[in-house]
């Protein structure tokens, strides 16, 4: 008997404490302008490719991007250190190294913040062109 009462006060303070988090007024938002960036083709000996996503804060509450993590040694993102304000933007700048590759590819950057969507993946795809 103990448990079952035990199991039901549990119950409910889980479904109390989701509800309080839909309830929650304040958020802050990373909303992408676009979430992949075609680098189209790429050769080898011109080094580093670059491109940018660019977001907007559509939250009302400051957002923080607390990481972004290439899925390889050859993207590098760079993100802005400060918050960025409600109904500001920003930019994730990304750096593409195609030595040693050829044919197509497809690279993820997570990016981790304080948002409703507390994780967002962003893709740059493309084909290299290797060195004749």
């Amino acid at each position: 008997m103990k448990r079952i009462v035990i199991y039901i006060i549990s119950a409910v303070v889980a479904l109390t404490s989701a509800a309080a988090d839909d309830n929650d007024k304040t958020f802050a938002e990373a909303s992408f302008k676009s979430t992949t960036a075609d680098l189209g083709f790429i050769k080898e000996e011109k080094g580093i490719a670059r491109c940018e996503f660019e977001f907007t804060n559509t939250g009302n509450s400051p957002l923080i991007i607390i990481e972004a993590k290439a899925s390889c040694g050859c993207t590098n993102p760079d993100f802005p250190r400060q918050p960025i304000a409600p109904g500001k933007k920003g930019k994730i700048k990304v750096k593409f190294n195609p030595t040693g590759g050829s044919g197509g590819f497809r690279k993820t950057i997570t990016v981790k913040t304080n948002g409703r969507e507390k994780r967002t993946s962003l893709y740059i795809e493309g084909s290299i062109i290797p060195r004749k």
